[in-house]
Formats: structure tokens, sequence, C-alpha cells
């Protein structure tokens, strides 16, 4: 996820923090917003109609079952959660130029603001979001397999897996009915 270019980590990943520790380099947290911004962006693509009902296994002390759709969960938890990180001027910009779609130049005219400006704050929304999206608690919107196919409730595919299958055999002819009985009399 690390960009090989980046001034600080030089394609690392991770750079020094506070007390000497490392941490994850604003590239690579950058990076998590885009993966999971272009997740939401194919979620959005997706017809409704398309989207499938799950049912999932809820981990706990009783094994309970849940329905789900996990795109429109997403969308949801998306918004949601850059909504709540970002503060009224981070989201008038974020609604403008990820939701709303429209360029640089467009935002800086309706934000009254020059460009550079704008592609700092850019970035800084970037790098904020990514550090929320991948430390959210309990379940982080990365990584995005976990999300969507989580290891921890397992997916139930049918309800076959539950129970053991039998073939029915097909009914014996006349013939090979009475050699069956004669071989069990026998």
């Amino acid at each position: 996820m690390a960009s090989p270019h980046c001034a600080y980590c030089h394609g690392l990943g991770l750079r020094d923090g506070r007390d000497n520790r490392p941490e994850p380099c604003n590239c690579v947290l950058r990076e998590i917003f885009r993966a999971c911004y272009a997740r939401f962006r194919l979620c959005v693509a997706k017809d409704n109609h398309i989207s499938q009902s799950r049912l999932e296994i809820v981990p706990g002390v009783q094994s309970n079952y849940n329905w789900g759709r996990k795109n429109e969960e997403y969308l949801a938890d998306f918004s949601l959660v850059t909504r709540r990180a970002l503060n009224d001027s981070e989201h008038r910009i974020f609604k403008y130029h990820f939701l709303l779609g429209a360029d640089w130049r467009l935002c800086c005219r309706r934000l009254n603001m020059d460009r550079g400006s704008f592609f700092h704050m850019l970035y800084r929304m970037e790098e904020k979001l990514g550090r929320v999206y991948r430390e959210l608690k309990p379940y982080g919107l990365y990584p995005l397999s976990e999300y969507f196919e989580d290891s921890k409730r397992e997916t139930v595919g049918s309800s076959r897996k539950c129970f053991k299958i039998c073939p029915i055999r097909p009914p014996l002819s006349a013939s090979k009915l009475a050699a069956a009985e004669l071989q069990r009399t026998g």
C-alpha cells in the first residue's frame, strides 16, 4: 500500500511517530481511504435489484443468525463514519469533490479557496479518514475483505450444511425386488 516514491517512508509504509513508535505513513493512510472510496463507488454503481441478502452467524454465547445486505450496510457505514470524523468545512469539501464528483476548479470556485489550500485539505482529509476506517472498532471498514467476507462472522451458504444428505434410491423393479427378497430370506 505504500508509495515507493514517498519521501517519508521510502516505500516501507512505516515512519517514526511519537516516542519513536512506528506508525503507518500518510501515504498508506491515503491509499486506505482510496481503496475504501473505490469500494464505495462500486457499491453505488451496482443496481439495487442485484444486491443479495446473506445469512450470517453472529458470534456470542448463543449462536444467532442475522440477515444482512453488505453493500447497503457498507454505503451507510462509509457515509456515517465520514460525517462523524470530519468537521463541517471538511465535510463540505468531501461532499462536493467525492460525493458529487466536482473537479478541483469547481470546488475552489464554490468554496472560495485557492488550488494549493484545496489539495492540502484534501490530502489531510484522506489521511484522517484512512486512519479512521482502519482503526474503527469493533469492525473497521478496512481491510475490505474482513468487512465483506468477515472471518469472525461466518457466512452460511445454505441450510444443507447443517444436515446429512442421503440420496433416495429409485424403486426396484418386480424382478429385482424378488431377487432381493430371496437373498434376504435365503
